[in-house]
């Protein structure tokens, strides 16, 4: 997951729009728990006009960047805390496929309080400086010539670039060289140096090393070519390119622990739609590419139904791979 989205969307989107309060809530500081490091290439690019106290008038929201396990000692630590409102989870795609990449992750997807997603990020094929493949036709060329001597980063097990780089072998039918790293940062590095050929990640981790010329861009991961930020509009999406039903966008989205009272959920899904629609939060998502959820998967029924969805989708994707955690 991009690291930017750690303090940003955790403290932005989730209580952003706080402003009618469930009786008595909130009465204390709100602990957000993020499971993932603090930190990032474009950390703040995302964060919202306005801050939590503001939005909670004048209550305080604490963010807990509990990193670990591909998220999931984060995970399970919100899993495990007192179900009263005043912990709250941000989990990205991880709270999926988890299912089948831990034998025991510490915690059950399926027993939070599904508060509603917040955003898709689109992924990107990116390449290290100076490869000879000017556009995507190419460097599927050069990546079923060559097969597993291309080296392929990721930025751990479960990492949105491990799915995806998943997706991309199944979708090409070849076997590539994988290359693990302990979170994003560090294959970046390599894939600057030129350490490794490839890599597909989110735009939020790509855009601005894209922008400055420092990768090249070859395609996107969308059914739909992506329109901001500007860099990647001319690029073909991986279905259009040959790759048929390919469509992978790195999801967010808000819990709480099971059992936390109604009233204080429904305070808090109310205060996430409200977000959602915040012009100024839009925007600075557009700009790197991710898409603000607007549709009914805000709502705690359609959320949950649409990551039961993503455990069996995944869940094949992994099976057929056999990358495991343990």
């Amino acid at each position: 997951m991009s690291p930017l989205f750690k303090l940003s969307l955790a403290a932005g989107a989730a209580v952003m729009a706080l402003g009618v309060q469930a009786q008595g809530f909130p009465a204390k500081p709100i602990t957000l728990i993020v499971p993932f490091a603090a930190g990032g290439h474009r950390q703040g690019g995302a964060r919202p006009g306005r801050s939590p106290a503001q939005a909670l008038g004048g209550a305080t929201v604490v963010v807990d960047n509990a990193a670990g396990a591909g998220s999931t000692i984060g995970t399970a630590k919100a899993f495990r805390a007192p179900a009263d409102g005043y912990t709250l989870l941000v989990a990205h795609i991880g709270m999926a496929t988890t299912a089948t990449l831990y034998r025991n992750p510490g915690f059950k997807y399926d027993e939070f309080e599904y508060l509603g997603l917040i955003n898709e990020v689109p992924m990107v094929v990116v390449g290290k400086p100076g490869l000879a493949a000017k556009n995507w036709a190419e460097l599927s060329s050069w990546i079923t010539t060559n097969k597993n001597k291309v080296n392929l980063a990721n930025a751990g097990l479960g990492a949105a670039s491990h799915l995806c780089g998943l997706m991309l072998q199944n979708a090409l039918k070849t076997e590539l060289t994988t290359v693990p790293y302990k979170g994003t940062a560090p294959a970046m590095t390599d894939l600057l140096g030129g350490q490794v050929d490839i890599m597909c990640d989110q735009t939020t981790n790509t855009t601005s090393q894209v922008e400055a010329g420092k990768i090249k861009a070859y395609a996107v991961s969308t059914a739909k070519r992506l329109t901001t930020p500007a860099v990647y509009k001319d690029l073909p999406t991986l279905d259009e390119a040959g790759l048929k039903g390919f469509d992978v966008s790195i999801w967010h989205g808000l819990y709480a622990p099971k059992g936390t009272p109604a009233a204080v959920l429904k305070t808090l899904n109310d205060a996430l739609k409200a977000a959602l629609k915040d012009p100024e939060f839009i925007k600075k998502q557009e700009g790197l590419g991710a898409v603000v959820v607007n549709d009914a998967r805000a709502n705690p029924a359609e959320h949950k139904k649409f990551v039961a969805a993503e455990v069996a989708k995944w869940g094949a994707v992994i099976k057929a791979a056999g990358q495991y955690a343990d």
